[in-house]
Protein backbone atom coordinates (compact mmCIF):
# COMPACT_ATOMS: atom_id res chain seq x y z
CA UNK A 1 0.00 0.00 0.00
CA UNK A 2 1.21 3.72 -0.83
CA UNK A 3 1.03 6.49 1.37
CA UNK A 4 -1.99 8.29 2.42
CA UNK A 5 -2.22 12.27 2.16
CA UNK A 6 -2.35 12.07 6.04
CA UNK A 7 1.01 9.44 5.83
CA UNK A 8 2.55 11.71 3.29
CA UNK A 9 2.12 15.49 5.44
CA UNK A 10 3.50 13.72 8.92
CA UNK A 11 6.68 12.79 6.63
CA UNK A 12 6.63 15.92 5.26
CA UNK A 13 6.49 17.16 9.19
CA UNK A 14 8.95 14.47 10.49
CA UNK A 15 11.39 15.90 8.36
CA UNK A 16 11.16 19.16 9.55
CA UNK A 17 10.81 18.76 13.62
CA UNK A 18 13.97 16.30 12.60
CA UNK A 19 15.79 19.38 12.15
CA UNK A 20 15.51 20.20 15.92
CA UNK A 21 18.29 17.89 16.37
CA UNK A 22 21.74 18.28 16.69
CA UNK A 23 24.03 17.02 13.40
CA UNK A 24 26.97 15.05 14.76
CA UNK A 25 27.71 10.89 15.37
CA UNK A 26 24.05 10.22 15.23
CA UNK A 27 21.69 11.18 12.07
CA UNK A 28 19.17 13.68 12.86
CA UNK A 29 15.71 11.85 12.55
CA UNK A 30 12.16 12.86 13.10
CA UNK A 31 8.96 10.97 13.98
CA UNK A 32 5.21 11.20 14.17
CA UNK A 33 2.77 8.69 15.47
CA UNK A 34 -1.02 8.88 13.74
CA UNK A 35 -4.18 6.96 14.80
CA UNK A 36 -5.97 4.46 12.68
CA UNK A 37 -8.28 7.35 11.49
CA UNK A 38 -4.91 9.01 10.30
CA UNK A 39 -4.51 12.41 13.57
CA UNK A 40 -1.43 13.02 14.75
CA UNK A 41 -1.31 11.91 18.12
CA UNK A 42 2.69 12.52 18.99
CA UNK A 43 5.93 13.66 17.62
CA UNK A 44 9.64 13.16 18.57
CA UNK A 45 13.22 13.65 17.38
CA UNK A 46 16.71 12.71 18.45
CA UNK A 47 18.21 14.66 20.62
CA UNK A 48 21.57 13.26 20.58
CA UNK A 49 24.34 10.48 20.80
CA UNK A 50 22.88 8.53 24.24
CA UNK A 51 19.23 10.28 24.24
CA UNK A 52 16.42 8.31 23.09
CA UNK A 53 15.54 7.85 19.13
CA UNK A 54 12.91 9.78 17.18
CA UNK A 55 10.42 6.97 17.34
CA UNK A 56 11.14 6.34 21.33
CA UNK A 57 10.59 9.77 21.87
CA UNK A 58 7.18 10.12 20.57
CA UNK A 59 6.20 6.19 22.01
CA UNK A 60 7.05 7.77 24.89
CA UNK A 61 4.39 10.31 24.86
CA UNK A 62 1.46 8.07 24.72
CA UNK A 63 -0.48 5.33 26.50
CA UNK A 64 -0.88 1.25 25.06
CA UNK A 65 -4.45 2.23 24.43
CA UNK A 66 -3.34 4.85 21.78
CA UNK A 67 -0.89 3.06 20.60
CA UNK A 68 -2.36 -0.24 19.43
CA UNK A 69 -3.25 -0.12 16.11
CA UNK A 70 -1.44 3.42 15.07
CA UNK A 71 0.89 4.16 12.57
CA UNK A 72 4.52 5.33 12.84
CA UNK A 73 6.17 7.48 10.47
CA UNK A 74 10.00 7.96 10.47
CA UNK A 75 12.18 9.52 8.92
CA UNK A 76 14.70 6.73 8.76
CA UNK A 77 14.11 3.01 9.21
CA UNK A 78 14.09 1.96 12.64
CA UNK A 79 17.21 1.02 13.82
CA UNK A 80 17.79 -2.86 14.96
CA UNK A 81 20.61 -2.94 17.34
CA UNK A 82 21.23 -1.90 20.84
CA UNK A 83 23.49 0.24 21.56
CA UNK A 84 22.97 3.32 24.43
CA UNK A 85 20.02 2.22 23.77
CA UNK A 86 17.41 -0.40 22.00
CA UNK A 87 16.43 -1.19 19.16
CA UNK A 88 13.72 0.99 17.96
CA UNK A 89 12.29 -1.64 15.39
CA UNK A 90 11.58 -4.07 18.52
CA UNK A 91 10.07 -0.69 20.15
CA UNK A 92 7.53 -0.02 17.72
CA UNK A 93 6.75 -4.18 17.57
CA UNK A 94 6.13 -3.90 21.58
CA UNK A 95 4.10 -0.53 21.25
CA UNK A 96 1.47 -2.58 19.62
CA UNK A 97 1.96 -0.37 16.40
CA UNK A 98 -0.12 -1.52 13.10
CA UNK A 99 1.75 0.37 10.18
CA UNK A 100 5.46 1.56 10.24
CA UNK A 101 6.40 4.00 7.06
CA UNK A 102 9.84 5.04 7.00
CA UNK A 103 11.48 7.58 4.11
CA UNK A 104 14.90 6.29 3.95
CA UNK A 105 17.33 2.79 4.48
CA UNK A 106 19.13 2.36 7.38
CA UNK A 107 22.60 2.47 5.78
CA UNK A 108 24.51 0.62 9.03
CA UNK A 109 25.76 -3.31 8.69
CA UNK A 110 24.83 -3.49 12.26
CA UNK A 111 21.93 -1.10 12.77
CA UNK A 112 20.19 -2.22 9.94
CA UNK A 113 17.13 -5.19 9.37
CA UNK A 114 14.60 -3.30 11.38
CA UNK A 115 12.40 -3.88 8.66
CA UNK A 116 12.91 -7.46 8.89
CA UNK A 117 12.16 -7.90 12.16
CA UNK A 118 9.18 -5.69 12.41
CA UNK A 119 7.52 -7.52 8.89
CA UNK A 120 8.77 -11.05 10.53
CA UNK A 121 6.32 -9.52 14.26
CA UNK A 122 3.43 -9.07 11.53
CA UNK A 123 3.68 -5.35 11.09
CA UNK A 124 3.19 -3.29 7.85
CA UNK A 125 5.99 -1.76 6.28
CA UNK A 126 6.41 1.21 3.78
CA UNK A 127 9.93 2.31 2.65
CA UNK A 128 10.59 5.17 0.48
CA UNK A 129 8.36 7.91 0.86
CA UNK A 130 10.19 11.77 0.55
CA UNK A 131 13.01 9.45 0.77
CA UNK A 132 15.08 12.08 -1.87
CA UNK A 133 14.00 14.98 1.02
CA UNK A 134 15.41 12.56 4.26
CA UNK A 135 18.86 11.90 1.78
CA UNK A 136 19.42 15.51 1.94
CA UNK A 137 18.38 16.08 5.49
CA UNK A 138 21.44 13.78 6.71
CA UNK A 139 23.62 13.72 3.44
CA UNK A 140 26.62 14.73 5.50
CA UNK A 141 25.71 11.30 7.88
CA UNK A 142 25.34 9.23 4.76
CA UNK A 143 28.65 10.39 3.74
CA UNK A 144 30.59 9.24 7.07
CA UNK A 145 28.78 6.05 6.75
CA UNK A 146 29.80 5.86 3.40
CA UNK A 147 33.49 6.95 3.61
CA UNK A 148 34.47 5.86 7.46
CA UNK A 149 35.52 9.53 7.68
CA UNK A 150 34.15 13.22 7.07
CA UNK A 151 33.50 15.00 4.01
CA UNK A 152 37.05 16.85 2.69
CA UNK A 153 36.71 20.29 0.87
CA UNK A 154 40.19 21.27 0.40
CA UNK A 155 40.34 25.26 -1.00
CA UNK A 156 42.76 27.63 -2.12
CA UNK A 157 42.99 31.22 -3.90
CA UNK A 158 45.42 31.21 -6.70
CA UNK A 159 46.35 33.71 -9.70
CA UNK A 160 45.90 33.71 -12.93
CA UNK A 161 49.22 31.64 -13.19
CA UNK A 162 49.04 29.50 -10.39
CA UNK A 163 50.28 31.32 -7.63
CA UNK A 164 49.07 31.45 -4.05
CA UNK A 165 51.37 34.61 -3.32
CA UNK A 166 53.88 36.53 -3.95
CA UNK A 167 57.51 36.00 -4.08
CA UNK A 168 58.37 37.58 -1.13
CA UNK A 169 55.56 35.55 0.49
CA UNK A 170 52.41 38.27 0.88
CA UNK A 171 49.23 37.04 -0.20
CA UNK A 172 46.48 39.59 0.93
CA UNK A 173 44.31 39.97 -1.18
CA UNK A 174 44.66 38.04 -4.66
CA UNK A 175 40.95 37.34 -4.59
CA UNK A 176 38.52 40.32 -4.23
CA UNK A 177 36.02 41.12 -1.74
CA UNK A 178 32.88 39.02 -2.87
CA UNK A 179 35.36 36.01 -3.41
CA UNK A 180 36.17 36.05 0.12
CA UNK A 181 33.15 36.78 1.59
CA UNK A 182 32.40 33.49 -0.71
CA UNK A 183 34.67 31.74 1.30
CA UNK A 184 33.31 32.42 4.73
CA UNK A 185 29.69 31.45 4.19
CA UNK A 186 31.49 27.53 2.62
CA UNK A 187 33.33 28.25 6.24
CA UNK A 188 30.43 28.78 8.04
CA UNK A 189 28.80 25.64 6.30
CA UNK A 190 31.91 23.12 7.50
CA UNK A 191 31.78 21.30 11.11
CA UNK A 192 35.64 22.14 11.44
CA UNK A 193 38.37 24.41 9.72
CA UNK A 194 41.78 23.00 9.04
CA UNK A 195 45.14 24.69 8.81
CA UNK A 196 48.94 23.75 8.48
CA UNK A 197 51.39 25.24 11.56
CA UNK A 198 53.11 26.67 8.65
CA UNK A 199 50.02 29.18 8.04
CA UNK A 200 49.41 29.75 11.71
CA UNK A 201 53.00 30.46 11.89
CA UNK A 202 53.26 32.69 8.97
CA UNK A 203 49.73 34.29 8.26
CA UNK A 204 47.81 34.23 12.47
CA UNK A 205 44.75 33.31 10.78
CA UNK A 206 42.18 33.58 13.31
CA UNK A 207 40.21 30.71 11.43
CA UNK A 208 36.62 31.97 12.05
CA UNK A 209 33.89 32.79 9.38
CA UNK A 210 32.72 36.18 9.38
CA UNK A 211 29.80 38.16 7.69
CA UNK A 212 31.70 41.49 7.81
CA UNK A 213 33.21 42.76 10.69
CA UNK A 214 30.80 40.55 12.46
CA UNK A 215 30.87 36.22 13.20
CA UNK A 216 28.33 34.00 11.59
CA UNK A 217 26.04 32.21 14.16
CA UNK A 218 27.80 28.75 12.98
CA UNK A 219 31.30 28.18 13.95
CA UNK A 220 33.83 25.53 12.76
CA UNK A 221 36.07 24.48 14.90
CA UNK A 222 39.33 25.63 14.31
CA UNK A 223 42.23 22.64 13.80
CA UNK A 224 45.57 23.08 13.73
CA UNK A 225 47.93 20.12 11.74
CA UNK A 226 51.78 19.73 12.46
CA UNK A 227 54.44 19.21 14.81
CA UNK A 228 55.68 23.35 15.79
CA UNK A 229 54.13 24.54 18.29
CA UNK A 230 51.23 27.10 18.36
CA UNK A 231 52.12 30.49 20.33
CA UNK A 232 50.17 31.52 22.88
CA UNK A 233 49.12 34.20 21.39
CA UNK A 234 47.95 32.65 18.28
CA UNK A 235 44.63 34.34 17.22
CA UNK A 236 43.99 30.78 16.76
CA UNK A 237 43.68 30.36 20.57
CA UNK A 238 41.14 33.16 20.46
CA UNK A 239 38.39 31.06 18.29
CA UNK A 240 35.15 30.81 20.09
CA UNK A 241 35.25 27.00 20.01
CA UNK A 242 38.41 25.15 21.54
CA UNK A 243 40.75 24.74 18.77
CA UNK A 244 41.90 20.99 17.97
CA UNK A 245 46.11 20.48 17.76
CA UNK A 246 47.14 16.98 16.11
CA UNK A 247 51.08 16.96 15.88
CA UNK A 248 52.82 14.89 13.01
CA UNK A 249 51.23 14.49 9.76
CA UNK A 250 48.77 11.55 10.05
CA UNK A 251 45.67 12.63 7.61
CA UNK A 252 43.65 9.70 8.05
CA UNK A 253 43.90 9.34 11.73
CA UNK A 254 43.09 13.34 11.97
CA UNK A 255 40.00 12.42 9.92
CA UNK A 256 39.50 9.36 11.94
CA UNK A 257 39.21 11.15 15.05
CA UNK A 258 36.94 13.77 13.74
CA UNK A 259 35.07 11.42 12.87
CA UNK A 260 34.88 10.16 16.11
CA UNK A 261 33.74 13.82 17.38
CA UNK A 262 30.75 14.26 15.28
CA UNK A 263 32.17 15.98 12.40
CA UNK A 264 31.05 15.52 9.52
CA UNK A 265 32.13 18.48 6.67
CA UNK A 266 35.71 19.81 7.02
CA UNK A 267 37.50 22.56 5.31
CA UNK A 268 41.03 22.55 4.29
CA UNK A 269 42.33 25.99 3.69
CA UNK A 270 46.08 25.39 5.36
CA UNK A 271 48.27 26.47 2.08
CA UNK A 272 49.62 24.44 -0.10
CA UNK A 273 51.33 21.93 2.02
CA UNK A 274 48.51 20.90 3.50
CA UNK A 275 46.05 21.07 0.27
CA UNK A 276 48.34 19.25 -2.06
CA UNK A 277 49.17 16.68 1.15
CA UNK A 278 45.52 16.05 1.52
CA UNK A 279 45.35 15.65 -2.35
CA UNK A 280 48.55 13.47 -2.67
CA UNK A 281 46.39 10.86 0.19
CA UNK A 282 43.06 11.13 -1.87
CA UNK A 283 41.18 12.46 0.50
CA UNK A 284 40.06 15.57 -1.13
CA UNK A 285 35.98 14.50 -1.81
CA UNK A 286 35.82 18.43 -3.37
CA UNK A 287 37.92 20.93 -4.55
CA UNK A 288 37.72 24.34 -4.54
CA UNK A 289 39.32 27.12 -6.13
CA UNK A 290 39.41 30.85 -6.69
CA UNK A 291 41.39 32.17 -9.46
CA UNK A 292 41.92 35.76 -9.69
CA UNK A 293 42.85 37.80 -12.86
CA UNK A 294 46.39 38.73 -11.69
CA UNK A 295 49.66 37.32 -12.16
CA UNK A 296 52.31 36.94 -9.81
CA UNK A 297 55.33 35.13 -11.30
CA UNK A 298 57.97 33.18 -9.25
CA UNK A 299 58.02 30.26 -6.94
CA UNK A 300 54.76 30.27 -4.53
CA UNK A 301 52.80 27.58 -6.48
CA UNK A 302 49.21 27.29 -5.13
CA UNK A 303 50.04 23.42 -5.20
CA UNK A 304 53.05 21.65 -4.39
CA UNK A 305 54.25 17.71 -5.24
CA UNK A 306 50.85 15.58 -5.16
CA UNK A 307 52.46 12.28 -6.55
CA UNK A 308 52.07 13.29 -10.30
CA UNK A 309 55.21 12.51 -12.07
CA UNK A 310 53.64 11.81 -15.51
CA UNK A 311 50.51 13.47 -17.60
CA UNK A 312 49.03 9.55 -17.04
CA UNK A 313 49.09 10.14 -13.83
CA UNK A 314 46.97 13.27 -13.39
CA UNK A 315 44.30 14.02 -10.91
CA UNK A 316 41.59 14.42 -13.05
CA UNK A 317 38.26 16.84 -11.88
CA UNK A 318 34.99 16.90 -12.90
CA UNK A 319 33.98 20.76 -12.31
CA UNK A 320 30.46 20.60 -11.47
CA UNK A 321 30.13 24.47 -11.52
CA UNK A 322 31.99 27.49 -12.63
CA UNK A 323 31.02 30.65 -10.22
CA UNK A 324 31.86 34.81 -11.36
CA UNK A 325 32.56 36.38 -7.93
CA UNK A 326 32.90 39.53 -8.68
CA UNK A 327 36.11 39.61 -10.92
CA UNK A 328 37.23 36.64 -9.34
CA UNK A 329 36.22 33.05 -10.50
CA UNK A 330 35.17 29.86 -8.17
CA UNK A 331 35.71 26.40 -9.94
CA UNK A 332 33.79 23.70 -7.70
CA UNK A 333 35.36 20.28 -8.65
CA UNK A 334 35.46 16.76 -7.74
CA UNK A 335 37.90 14.20 -8.61
CA UNK A 336 36.75 12.18 -11.59
CA UNK A 337 37.52 9.01 -10.43
CA UNK A 338 35.11 9.28 -7.80
CA UNK A 339 32.51 10.74 -9.55
CA UNK A 340 30.29 7.19 -10.08
CA UNK A 341 30.55 6.45 -6.35
CA UNK A 342 29.67 9.80 -5.22
CA UNK A 343 26.77 10.64 -7.53
CA UNK A 344 23.72 11.35 -5.88
CA UNK A 345 25.83 10.89 -2.34
CA UNK A 346 26.94 13.91 -1.31
CA UNK A 347 25.44 17.55 -1.82
CA UNK A 348 27.30 20.36 -4.47
CA UNK A 349 28.40 22.84 -1.97
CA UNK A 350 26.58 25.64 -3.12
CA UNK A 351 23.38 23.31 -2.41
CA UNK A 352 24.90 22.62 1.03
CA UNK A 353 25.88 26.40 1.88
CA UNK A 354 21.87 27.42 0.77
CA UNK A 355 20.48 24.63 2.97
CA UNK A 356 22.68 25.17 6.06
CA UNK A 357 23.13 29.35 5.91
CA UNK A 358 21.71 30.47 9.31
CA UNK A 359 21.96 27.56 10.87
CA UNK A 360 22.62 27.58 14.52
Amino acid sequence: MTATAAERAAMTHALEIARRGPRGLNPQVGAVILSPAGDVLAEGWHRGAGTPHAEVDALSKLTPDQLRGATAVVTLEPCNHTGRTGPCAQALIDAGVARVLYALDDPGAVSGGGTERMRAAGIDVVAGEQAASAHALIDDWLTVQRLGRPHVTVKWAQSLDGRAAAADGSSQWITGPEARADVHRRRAAADAIVVGTGTVLADDPALTARDGAALHPHQPVPVVIGARETPSDAAVRRHPLAPLFYPGHDLDGVLADLRDRGIQRVFIEGGPTLASAFLAAGLADEVLAYVAPVLLGGPKLALGDIGVTTIDEARRLIVDRWLPLGADLLAVARPAGAAEDTAGSTLPADEYISRNEGAA
